[in-house]
């Protein structure tokens, strides 16, 4: 293994992991004692009493052929260990069981610093287990693995994950451990699925797992535990074929059963478990292999024989740039154009949404989200400010929550205040969208929500408005928008996929001279951006085109607005979606007399389209 770059030798030739340490340490006669004297078997506490039997577990996988192994530390977390009541010895247990793992395997087999679950299911309405917050979560994952990094780990495995949003505090507590150590590892993450239906505990499916994990960044991503490889094998077919990091498939012996004297029987044996995992190898672009609970050296040795140093094959080059809810995932660009933004969750926009959050309302609201949903929306927009309310934090996140738990479409996050952002993205288990930033004030609100927005994966909606002001004219709208591109981009690095410009839509039923070229400017604009701008997507609130008019009336000048917008490259439109009319279907009359107000072709075209 050389110098041992994990990444570089994964990228190159197939990757046998470890199995279970808990199968194979039953073959060691351990007591209660070995144990520290407490209730059950806590593995963990083997590494403070008896490290030369953990040094063994690990040497026996490393002789039946694995080229990784993973610490003894899956429930080393304090909050795991503070069940035992060894709180207290969370980084001690740590640093020594990687400095264990270590010796047991010398310099040429990779150590994976192992991150299990805390037991609580942040993303869940459940009264205890959904209580913990991100920051909470973040700070207990940044102690054990600052533990691992300073023991010596190579790689950290974030695994037997539940909960997508525990998997995104593990990252960012991983990389809040690399910054104080001053050493950066490679992060794996490996999510549970369950084996009716192939997604994790609390829904999410495997395109929403992949995008929410690639959005992170994360360097490999696969499954592990919960059942044998049989049922993993739609979920890694996707996997294989979608994702663009290395992909491991870590099962268990099979989907345990209970002996006639009470033990758990993993019923897979070594050959068999080892020929399916050939075959994800072969057919599915899978590189890393190894088993979990059940299985001991002899699978090892097993999967090894048929598959240990082929080359690895490459991963295919990125799709489209999606987003994701906690139980499912969707391109940011809708084929055919444009994806739907529902409007309608909005205390800007919305009596309704303003009377429902000031009495704290959620069903409400939730039923508002549920019918844009079942109108056709692709995705949420929500926006809580209130002038009579000062907890903007607190209801937006709340009302997050709510919508990930009941609705597959993603959130975008619509405020004007970076604590806000911030405080709804740590809730949020999935890719979301912000909603917005601008030049207004110069460049600092910039500076601080673009790198928010990248921490969480995010793509992020800027408004064509700078200190001169709003960008009235195609010509402005595309200054302002290659300057902010220049920003997030080039100087913060977001990839430019992910940055959507809203081009404003202004209100053309007021009559006021000054805004009569406003709707044909933001379409040109729009054909502006898309044409100078590679690879940015569009955005606009359609409706405010005809705000203070009859609803039949905003309903012809928002769907032909709209149409024009698509043709000329709109990606999203945040419209009520039921309010939308397809162009054909609109009588050529009404189209004729609001093409002329749309495109500014007589001075009378408004007061002929109001009759």
């Amino acid at each position: 293994m050389g110098s041992r770059d994990f990444l570089d030798a994964v990228r190159r030739q197939v990757t046998v992991f470890d199995g279970g340490m808990g199968a194979t340490l039953e073959q060691f006669d351990l007591t209660s004692e070995d144990y520290g004297g407490l209730p059950g078997k806590c593995h963990e506490a083997l590494v403070l009493n008896r490290p030369d039997v953990i040094e063994g577990v690990h040497t026996a996988f490393v002789e039946a052929g694995a080229q990784v192994v993973q610490t003894d530390t899956f429930q080393a977390s304090r909050i795991k260990l503070d069940e035992w009541g060894l709180g207290e010895h969370t980084l001690e247990i740590n640093v020594k069981a990687a400095e264990i793992a270590r010796k047991a395997v010398g310099e040429d087999i990779f150590v994976a610093g192992s991150i299990g679950p805390t037991g609580h299911l942040p993303a869940s309405d459940d009264p205890t287990l959904g209580k913990i917050t991100f920051p909470e979560l973040v700070e207990v994952f940044t102690e054990q693995a600052e533990g691992l990094v300073n023991g010596g780990a190579d790689l950290i495995i974030i695994e037997t994950a539940q909960d997508i949003l525990e998997v995104k505090a593990a990252i960012f507590g991983a990389r809040a451990a690399f910054e104080k150590t001053a050493r950066t590892l490679p992060i794996q993450c490996s999510v549970s699925l369950l084996p009716n239906g192939g997604k994790m505990l609390l829904g999410t499916d495997i395109a929403s797992v992949l995008t929410t994990l690639t959005a992170l960044d994360a360097d490999v991503i696969g499954l592990n535990c919960s059942t044998g490889p049989e049922d993993m094998r739609d979920a890694i077919r996707y996997l294989g074929e979608n994702s663009t990091v290395p992909v491991h498939c870590i099962p268990n012996a099979g989907i345990p059963f209970q002996g006639p004297d009470g033990e758990t029987i993993f019923p897979a044996e070594p050959d068999p478990l080892a020929a399916v995992l050939q075959e994800f190898v072969e057919r599915n672009s899978v590189s890393i292999v190894g088993g979990c609970c059940g299985t001991t050296p002899d699978h090892i040795r097993a999967l090894a024989d048929r598959v240990g140093g082929r080359a690895a094959e490459p991963r295919p080059a990125p799709g489209p740039a999606m987003v994701s809810s906690m139980m499912s995932a969707t391109p940011l660009a809708q084929e055919p154009a444009p994806t739907i933004v529902g409007e309608r969750v909005n205390s800007q926009g919305s009596r309704r949404a303003k009377a429902l959050l000031l009495e704290d309302d959620y069903d409400g609201l939730l039923a508002i989200a549920t019918d844009q949903v079942e109108g056709g929306a692709h995705m949420l927009d929500l926006c809580v400010a209130l002038t009579e309310r000062s907890d903007e934090d607190e209801q937006m996140r709340e009302l997050a929550k709510r919508v990930s738990l009941s609705l597959p479409a993603p959130i975008q996050v619509d405020s004007t205040e970076p604590d806000v952002m911030k405080r709804t993205l740590e809730q949020i288990p999935g890719r979301a969208i912000v909603n917005s930033v601008n030049l207004e004030a110069g460049r600092d609100k910039l500076d601080t929500v673009v790198p928010l927005a990248k921490a969480h994966g995010a793509a992020l909606i800027a408004l064509t408005i700078d200190e001169v002001g709003m960008g009235k004219t195609r010509e402005r709208k595309l200054e302002v928008a290659k300057r902010i591109r220049d920003i997030v981009c080039d100087e913060h690095g977001l990839d430019p996929e992910l940055l959507i410009f809203d081009a404003l839509t202004f209100t053309l039923t007021t009559g006021d001279e000054e805004w009569r070229p406003s709707a044909v400017e933001t379409i040109e604009g729009i054909k502006l951006i898309k044409a100078e701008i590679p690879h940015v997507k569009t955005s606009l609130g359609v409706s405010n085109v005809s705000f203070g008019i009859s609803p039949n009336a905003r309903r012809v000048l928002n769907s032909v607005f709209l149409h024009h917008c698509v043709h000329a490259g709109l990606d999203l439109a945040m419209v009520h979606p039921a309010e939308v009319t397809p162009y054909a279907e609109i009588p050529d009359n009404e189209r004729e007399l609001t093409n002329n107000l749309v495109f500014n072709r007589s001075e009378d075209a408004l007061e002929k389209f109001i009759e």
